[in-house]
């Protein structure tokens, strides 16, 4: 009869097995498995080494092309916008590029003026108030409402609107006054829709609209089209050159690159968050000021590297 102190014994063997099992394969494979193991981590060790060096000399790089652009803006931008009126309209996705354009555009010779467009602006809610403020904005300027957009859309209304007062008028028309000028502005200002970074003492020959990547939250759709939108209303109502981050997705540069009729008169950048992209965005201005060409910038597939140099 099998008892008790039988169990423990047939369990202590299996265990005992089990054990000198364990010691017999750690000590049989130790030596190998362990060399082996180190091998790979020595191995990783230096690929992540050899990695990192090249993610350091890549950064070490780009650098370097950045500063041979910044010295070559010096050797072929001055003098090429000397006095010319250049407005730029800034929007917050390309707000943190927006300064080194305006940079390029000085070092040019450009009188500039900034305005920032908020995000208030194109937020597809307040398209009734701007409405409502395009026509309360466009009365001291003695235009009348009715040459305004109406389709009943706020942003292209508004974008009208100050495009009429930024931009020279067609020849023949009645100029903006300054008080005007600074009416609409105010106006506008008031409401939160936008700000001036740099006054805009006079009417702009043309207009910079520095953009970037395309929205992503819920109203993404509407308000890229409002974006493209205002950059139309510009391009009726002067010279435009569009700089952005991108090409991709629903931003304003891809938008005005696959209408046939948008690239013949707007000008687009796609880098213009680096300091070649805003060099060539200068340039660009050059070539439309001087001659009435537009042409699409950067490093996309469907674009060139930069406009031909300015004699």
């Amino acid at each position: 009869m099998i008892n008790f102190r039988y169990h423990v014994v047939s369990l202590t063997a299996v265990f005992l097995a089990l054990a000198i099992g364990l010691v017999v394969g750690t000590a049989a494979l130790n030596g190998p498995v362990a060399d082996s193991l180190k091998e790979t981590v020595n191995g990783l060790r230096k690929d992540n080494q050899q990695m990192r060096q090249a993610v350091q000399s890549m950064q070490r790089e780009l650098d370097l092309e950045e500063d041979f652009a910044a010295q070559m803006a010096e050797v072929v931008l001055p003098g090429t916008l000397t006095n010319k009126r250049v407005v730029v309209v800034s929007l917050p996705a390309g707000r943190d590029h927006t300064e080194g354009v305006v940079r390029m555009l000085q070092l040019a010779g450009a009188q500039v003026g900034r305005v920032d467009l908020q995000d208030k602006f194109i937020e597809p809610d307040n398209n009734n108030n701007l409405l409502e403020l395009a026509v309360t904005a466009a009365r001291p300027t003695g235009a009348p409402t009715t040459d305004l957009p109406g389709n009943g859309n706020g942003v292209e209304t508004s974008s009208a609107l100050l495009a009429s007062v930024l931009l020279d008028r067609a020849p023949g028309a009645t100029p903006v006054s300054e008080a005007d000028r600074r009416a609409v502005l105010a106006a506008y200002i008031n409401a939160n829709y936008l700000t001036t970074a740099k006054p805009v003492t006079t009417a702009a020959e043309a207009v910079v609209l520095v953009s970037g990547q395309p929205y992503v939250d819920k109203d993404s759709a509407k308000k890229d089209e409002s974006v493209l939108m205002a950059a139309e209303q510009f391009d009726r109502a002067g010279t435009i050159v569009v700089g952005g981050n991108g090409s991709a997705g629903g931003n304003v540069v891809a938008a005005v690159r696959s209408d046939p009729v948008l690239v013949q008169s707007i000008s687009t950048v796609d880098n213009a968050n680096t300091v070649q992209g805003q060099l060539v965005t200068a340039l660009a201005l050059v070539e439309q000021v001087t001659g009435k060409k537009a042409g699409q910038y950067g490093v996309a597939d469907n674009a060139t590297l930069l406009p031909r140099l300015p004699q």
